[in-house]
């Protein structure tokens, strides 16, 4: 049988950055902070994602005796900024639906389990920071994300992956806690344009940019449109002004050619033209967390990035996709956006929009909608 000094090694061989070791007792405290906030995670178990059941990993694997935890870093290379500029880096090479990456990594390291007898399980619902803390990986910050005890420059560019076995090993000595430094002023606190982070490592979801770029179900309201600054899918912000990261972030990293290369699909102006067969194609095995039958968000986001950039090259590409749209939710997005940029090509397109039937609807229920 494996002992946890082989099981480490193979896990440094492969490539992950960090590893412990957890029991597979039920994480309680979790269960009760999510059935404490109301609604504000339903929109996960819609998604197929039930996050209280995931506190429990017996109902995952029956008989899990032990959860081993790897730590990833995902920041090892630099992104072009426009992308950085854009979206969250931990989606930018993603490979949980391309499987080219990560996800082969994981596979290995499970198959030398279960070559040596144990079998396992790796659900996407079980807690997984909670998970790396209780392993002894690391604290939480006030902006509520991870921070490793020593990869990343321990930093918060990283990403734990929480994986059930049927056999025992003695587990780490627990970490966790708020581990902010005394002298940081809540940078992160004050930094978040929403005001989504509550200051004691909680925070509002339905306020975070990243939720309201893939979980919104209605027009971005009006007072989060500036706030939410170029942000098409994701945000960085409480990582970028972190105390704690700056060290990995003064790092000269070489370039990531896998994301460079896919970097001209991102492109804000084939992203608001986009179709759904280049959406399935270029975008979704990249950022999954919207579906086809979502690209509206996808062109509403753009839109608003496009009118927060004031940059008046957008404007021709507004008043096409208008056109090109018969979605209230984009079509109100482009309005506001051209009144954002301004200038007389964007309005005399506004004068020509206000009694467009597609419009006139909006405009009733949402007065709003253009500033």
């Amino acid at each position: 049988m494996l002992n946890k000094n082989e099981i480490i090694a193979e896990s440094d061989s492969i490539g992950f950055h960090d590893i412990g070791f957890t029991s597979a007792e039920p994480f309680h405290d979790q269960r009760r902070l999510l059935e404490s906030m109301g609604d504000s995670y339903e929109i996960f178990k819609k998604t197929g994602l039930d996050l209280v059941q995931g506190t429990d990993p017996e109902n995952m694997l029956p008989g899990a005796k032990t959860i081993i935890v790897l730590l990833d870093n995902y920041f090892n290379k630099s992104y072009p900024m426009p992308l950085e500029n854009n979206f969250g880096r931990c989606y930018l090479d993603d490979d949980r639906v391309t499987k080219d990456g990560l996800s082969i990594r994981i596979k290995k390291f499970r198959d030398f389990l279960r070559n040596h007898g144990i079998e396992s399980k790796v659900p996407s619902n079980l807690p997984y920071r909670v998970a790396a803390a209780r392993a002894g990986l690391g604290n939480y910050g006030k902006n509520c994300l991870f921070f490793s005890n020593k990869a990343a420059g321990k930093s918060s560019f990283v990403l734990p992956f929480a994986i059930l076995i049927d056999h025992e090993f003695e587990p780490d000595k627990p970490s966790g806690g708020i581990g902010c430094p005394e002298w940081c002023r809540n940078a992160c606190v004050a930094a978040c344009p929403t005001r989504a982070l509550k200051g004691d490592g909680t925070i509002d979801p339905k306020k975070c940019i990243s939720y309201m770029t893939y979980f919104g179900r209605e027009i971005t309201p009006l007072e989060s449109r500036e706030p939410m600054g170029m942000y098409v899918y994701g945000c960085d912000i409480c990582q970028n002004v972190c105390p704690r990261n700056r060290a990995w972030l003064a790092r000269e990293m070489p370039i990531n050619e896998k994301v460079l290369t896919k970097a001209p699909d991102f492109d804000l102006k084939k992203l608001l033209h986009m179709d759904r067969e280049y959406f399935s194609a270029k975008i979704y095995p990249h950022m999954f967390y919207m579906s086809a039958d979502s690209i509206w968000k996808w062109k509403m986001n753009t839109a608003r990035v496009m009118g927060n950039s004031l940059d008046k090259k957008y404007v021709p590409d507004l008043i096409k996709a208008f056109n090109e749209n018969d979605d209230t939710r984009v079509l109100g997005m482009i309005a506001w956006a051209l009144g954002q940029i301004g200038g007389e090509e964007s309005e005399n397109a506004l004068r020509e929009f206000v009694m467009d039937e597609k419009l006139k609807n909006e405009l009733m229920r949402k007065k709003n909608v253009i500033g």
